[in-house]
């Protein structure tokens, strides 16, 4: 039997790796948006500053979520 490299050498599951990449990949393409994935809620989150002030965004896919930060960043 031999051991396969992946999730069980960093102790995170597949799914959490998965958003771990998911969370950084929108977080490089928006520098300055905080990203993160409820476990309570199953809603994937960021924290917008906008000139009015932060914002506090909630959506069911990082897709979705991706459209909501580029919507709320184009407003202002």
């Amino acid at each position: 039997m031999t051991a396969q490299g992946g999730a069980a050498d960093h102790g995170e599951p597949p799914e959490a790796e998965f958003r771990a990449a998911l969370i950084r990949g929108l977080q490089e393409q928006f520098p300055g948006v905080r990203v993160w994935y409820g476990e309570a809620t199953g809603s994937w989150w960021a924290m917008v500053a906008l000139r009015s002030g932060p914002r506090l965004l909630e959506a069911p896919t990082p897709q979705q979520l991706r459209e909501a930060i580029l919507s709320a960043l184009s407003i202002g």
